[in-house]
C-alpha cells in the first residue's frame, strides 16, 4: 500500500509508525485510518518486537477529519467508523506491545488512539479531551477506549464535560503511563518499550492477547480463561527454557517458538 498520510520505518527491534499530516492536525480521515490499519497489520506479521505510534507537529491527533465527514450519509459514516474500530482492534490484537509517543494535543479519536495503545508516554505540555460533550456530536466511540483506560466516573467526566485534562492528570487517571519533559518523550518512549519487549516474544504475544480477553470477563470466567492459557503456554519451548534457566542459574535462551 502506498502511504500518503503516514510513514513507517524500522528502528532496531521496533517498527515506528508516524502520522504525517501536521497541517491537518493529524486528523483521522478514512485514508489515514486505512493506512494505519495496513501498517499495524504489517507490523503484527513482521519481526519487530514492539511498535511505536508517533506524530509530526504539535498535535498528536485531533480525531476525525470533519472535511472528510461533511456530506456523508449514515451508511458512509458507518463505513468510516468501522475502519476506525478496525484500527483500534488491530492495535490490541497484534502480538507486539504498541506504545503511543504523545507530543501535543490528543482529542476525540486521537485520545481514543492513546487510550487504545498498550502503553503511552506523554510530554508535559500534552493535553487530552473528548470534546463531543461541548458540542453536538458525542464522542461515543472514543468513550469505549477511554472508559477501559480510566474507569467509568473519570471517562464520563471527560465525555460529558468535554474539558481538557493535562498530562499529569492523564497519568494519574491511567490514560498514559508516565509524563516526561517534552524534549525527552521520544527517548522515554523507547526506554519503556525496550523494557516491555524483553524476554520471549512468543510469551509476550500470548500474554498480551490473553490480557485483553480476560479483562472483559467476570472474575470466574477470567480465572478460568487465564488458567487455561497459563497451563497450555507452560508447554512451549520458551516456558520450559525459562524454568530450566532459573533452576540452573543462567540466562535464558529463548527460541520464540
Amino acid at each position: 500500500m502506498q502511504y500518503r498520510n503516514i510513514t513507517t520505518g524500522e528502528e532496531g527491534d521496533f517498527t515506528v509508525v508516524v502520522m504525517q499530516r501536521p497541517e491537518r492536525r493529524n486528523t483521522l480521515s478514512e485514508q489515514t485510518l486505512r493506512e494505519l490499519l495496513h501498517a499495524f497489520r504489517a507490523a503484527g506479521e513482521g519481526k519487530a518486537r514492539g511498535v511505536i505510534l508517533a506524530a509530526e507537529g504539535t498535535v498528536f491527533s485531533s480525531g476525525h477529519d470533519f472535511r472528510d465527514i461533511e456530506g456523508r450519509d449514515q451508511n458512509a459514516m458507518h463505513q468510516l467508523l468501522d475502519v476506525c474500530r478496525d484500527v483500534m482492534e488491530i492495535i490490541q490484537a497484534i502480538p507486539q506491545p504498541v506504545i503511543a509517543q504523545v507530543e501535543g494535543m490528543a482529542t476525540a479519536g486521537g485520545c481514543q488512539l492513546v487510550a487504545t495503545c498498550d502503553l503511552a508516554v506523554a510530554g508535559e505540555s500534552a493535553r487530552f479531551s473528548t470534546p463531543g460533550g461541548r458540542g453536538g456530536w458525542f464522542c461515543t466511540t472514543p468513550g469505549v477506549a477511554v472508559a477501559r483506560a480510566v474507569g467509568r466516573k473519570r471517562a464520563l467526566e471527560m465525555l460529558l464535560t468535554g474539558d481538557w485534562i493535562d498530562a499529569h492528570t492523564a497519568a494519574d487517571w491511567g490514560l498514559v503511563n508516565r509524563v516526561v519533559p517534552d524534549d525527552h518523550v521520544a527517548q522515554a518512549t523507547r526506554d519503556l518499550l525496550s523494557r516491555a519487549t524483553r524476554g520471549s516474544t512468543l510469551s509476550k504475544g500470548i500474554g498480551k492477547r490473553a490480557f485483553y480477553r480476560q479483562a472483559d470477563l467476570d472474575l470466574r470466567g477470567a480465572y478460568d480463561f487465564a488458567t487455561e492459557v497459563m497451563a497450555s503456554s507452560s508447554q512451549t519451548e520458551d516456558a520450559q527454557e525459562n524454568v530450566r534457566a532459573f533452576l540452573e542459574k543462567r540466562s535464558s535462551r529463548f527460541q520464540n517458538r
